[in-house]
């Protein structure tokens, strides 16, 4: 009986200590490997629908580039605050006491202290189903069925998770890689892409790579100058200060104020990471093993030293030291890198360099498929890899852009959602959406993805795409790029839902470092373009002769009673006032792009037809 009674507690005392040092399991929905900037904001959004979600985190923070690689100035997307990242913008702004408290430095619009964006990211984050396990890393990745077993390691404790879908919001696609979805790395050869500009042959050259250092100003006479780095060279940094713009033509133009204003911060700290003879490496440490990964960044570290003694003994800001209260490291560097390129899916579309410059002039009609915006040029780091092909990527003009939803799925592999810089994109793409609005907005784009591949039970590449549109729109997401119809307009969602069908199209304008698409919504529209529009969608204006005329209200009501007899001038007058578009109508009331569009959506709903992911319509057959 004694025996009994003690074989029976070794069994209970087993059975315990088993969830505790051993595996324990956690289910999950969605389980996202990686809290970065693409991870918060795919927990959030697939939270915000009704996922229960897991995110697991390396470091002890969320954000990723924005935060943990000390990457706090925005580039880009500042006329457009789609979805989250409007929200995270607001939040600094309610933080900071607006935007004028945030435009610190010249680089950038928006700039904040990195421990302030993992704050206000934690606040974001704070939803119903998402949980988030920090300082925990994955160990192993397998598929039982249709269930991924993930093992992760928080401490000592081991744990195994179960979820239905995966999410790969790594820095440098490892989880994709892991469970063999296909990817590139480094240049492509144009020859494959069809980009112009790139090289013939490929190669597996990336872009340079930068440690980050915040400083702050510790004020007049202090003196906060660093132990002398191992292997210092000052000439290797004699131009750091070249402020003369890349993309422009000319010469350098040195200033070295005004290279120290580049990255000011708020409350006197200045995030540094200089391109011209500055803190940027090369190093391609993708497929290195996480150990090998540590070796190779503790030389990116130590060339940041090297470039902070040039600025403190050389430059003479010897008051500027390394921030003592921004990150929780011992060496108060950041906790990552701020990896500018990593491992590219090979996906259900490949977002190339022609449907960024020409979206409408392509047999892939990707534009259709958008689900997140960017209007940053292609910016491109090789200065310190002379091995590099001598491209003025930068040079290149083109529009602002959206990026297609198939550029998050993978062909092969199914439960499987990529996000981060890991998408399916060209080399030269990646150059633009890498930056860190557009990451913000693809983790959205993943998160909605992801909850809609769940509540459907359907594999990602069998999803609705208008249905994870329709999701982002909700969400105050763009999915078209038009910087001239905000989120506050009443017609917001119809202007972006008809521009997503192209019956109605942008006009594209490479800008500065700041590039446009304009729906010129107040602007007049002709019967051909409107017509020329529709017959995409709807064959019963197949024969329909279309004038250059302006668009009157009633030339448009006969087009849509041709596509549906239900409809009349009469029907469109009586419903007028449910379309908040003021003035009251008449037969030979000349109607502007906005009028034409709100009409057309709300009466035909062209949006409802399906695409394909190569944004070909699917008609349905009668």
């Amino acid at each position: 009986m004694h025996q009994y009674k003690l074989h029976s507690l070794l069994l209970v005392l087993s059975f315990l200590f088993s969830g505790y040092g051993g595996h324990a399991q956690e289910k999950t929905d969605l389980l996202i490997i990686g809290g970065g900037a693409s991870g918060t904001t795919a927990g959030v959004q697939a939270a915000r629908m009704g996922t229960k979600t897991l995110i697991i985190e390396e470091t002890e923070w969320l954000g990723g580039m924005l935060t943990s690689a000390g990457v706090s100035a925005i580039d880009g997307n500042h006329n457009m605050p789609s979805g989250l990242w409007g929200e995270f913008r607001q939040k600094l702004y309610n933080y900071y006491g607006g935007p004028a408290a945030v435009e610190t430095g010249w680089v950038s619009n928006t700039l904040f202290e990195p421990s302030v964006g993992n704050k206000l990211l934690k606040e974001l984050a704070k939803e119903k189903n998402l949980t988030i396990w920090y300082k925990t890393q994955w160990q192993d990745i397998k598929k039982q069925g249709s269930t991924w077993r993930v093992t992760v390691k928080t401490g000592k404790k081991t744990r195994v998770i179960e979820a239905k879908l995966l999410l790969d919001a790594t820095e440098l696609g490892d989880v994709m890689a892991k469970v063999g979805a296909k990817y590139d790395i480094g240049m492509d050869s144009k020859h494959v892409t069809g980009e112009e500009y790139a090289p013939e042959q490929a190669n597996d050259i990336i872009q340079d790579l930068t440690y980050v250092v915040v400083l702050k100003d510790y004020g007049k006479g202090a003196d906060k100058t660093i132990k002398k780095p191992e292997g210092y060279n000052s000439k290797e940094f004699d131009c750091a200060c070249d402020v003369s713009d890349p993309a422009a033509d000319g010469g350098p133009n040195n200033d070295c104020l005004q290279m120290m204003g580049y990255g000011k911060l708020p409350n006197n700290k200045y995030m540094i990471n200089w391109p011209k003879c500055g803190n940027d490496i090369y190093l391609n440490i993708i497929e290195k093993s996480p150990a090998e990964r540590e070796m190779a960044l503790r030389e990116a570290k130590l060339h940041t030293l090297r470039f902070l003694y040039y600025l403190q003994t050389e430059l003479g800001f010897k008051n500027l030291g390394i921030a003592d209260n921004e990150f929780p490291t011992a060496d108060k560097l950041p906790m990552i890198a701020y990896h500018r390129e990593s491992r590219r899916l090979d996906g259900l579309a490949r977002f190339a360099l022609q449907h960024v410059a020409k979206p409408y002039d392509q047999k892939e009609a990707y534009y259709r498929t958008g689900i997140a915006v960017g209007d940053y040029t292609i910016d491109h780091h090789h200065l310190k890899n002379p091995n590099a092909p001598a491209i003025d990527f930068v040079k290149i003009k083109v529009p602002s852009y959206n990026v297609p939803l198939g550029s998050l799925i993978p062909r092969q592999v199914d439960g499987l959602v990529v996000a981060e810089k890991s998408i399916s994109v060209t080399n030269i793409v990646n150059g633009a959406t890498r930056l860190q609005p557009v990451v913000l907005g693809l983790g959205q784009a993943a998160g909605a993805l992801a909850a809609v591949s769940l509540r459907n039970n359907l594999q990602p590449r069998q999803v609705s795409i208008r249905e994870v549109q329709k999701a982002l729109l909700d969400s105050k997401a763009y999915i078209m790029p038009f910087i001239d119809v905000k989120p506050q307009d009443p017609h917001f969602a119809a202007l972006q839902r008809v521009g997503a069908t192209g019956i109605l199209k942008g006009t594209g304008v490479a800008y500065k470092w700041a590039n446009q698409t304009w729906f010129y919504p107040e602007y007049p529209t002709s019967e051909h373009e409107v017509v020329s529009g529709l017959k995409t969608y709807y064959e019963e204006l197949k024969a329909t002769q279309a004038s250059g005329a302006r668009l009157t209200l009633k030339y448009l009501a006969e087009v849509l009673t041709a596509v549906n007899p239900a409809l009349s001038y009469d029907k469109i007058a009586a419903d007028w006032n449910k379309l908040n578009l003021g003035q009251a109508p008449s037969p030979d009331k000349e109607l502007n792009r906005r009028e034409a569009a709100v009409i057309i959506d709300h009466f035909l709903n062209p949006f409802a037809i399906p695409v394909d992911f190569n944004g070909q319509v699917q008609r349905q057959k009668s």
